[in-house]
């Protein structure tokens, strides 16, 4: 049998609600609900003047991830640097640095990409 292709809207996709939920961030497993094994792939949505979005890398497990911002604005603060994206940029961040997303005056959201280079992915979820 042919695998189907599936379309999800986002606001379809059910927004993360467990105890790891942060107030002003919706966290949306987009690779879950279309059924992608190959990458990780989640949608934050971020509130305007919403900071609580968790400072972290991943030097444990070498994934990289990339950012496509899909609407809003703000930065990507790495340690002391801070770098500014707006709709429609893709930001790249290695594994190594530290990374934590700042939302803009009109809130952001990041449709977010990762997989480790020459390692096949494992699902976390």
């Amino acid at each position: 049998m042919t695998e189907p292709i599936v379309v999800k809207n986002l606001s379809a996709i059910e927004a993360y609600d467990g105890p790891h939920s942060i107030e002003g961030i919706r966290f949306r497993p987009a690779a879950a609900a279309l059924g992608v094994s190959a990458w990780g792939m989640n949608v934050l949505e971020i509130d305007a003047g919403c900071e609580a979005h968790p400072e972290h890398d991943h030097q444990k497990d070498g994934q990289e991830e990339v950012y496509v911002i899909l609407k809003g604005s703000g930065h990507v603060q790495a340690g002391e640097d801070s770098v500014a994206f707006s709709q429609g940029d893709l930001v790249r961040v290695p594994a190594s640095r530290t990374r934590k997303i700042v939302p803009g005056p009109d809130g952001v959201t990041v449709l977010a990409l990762g997989g480790t280079p020459g390692k096949a992915f494992e699902s976390t979820m």
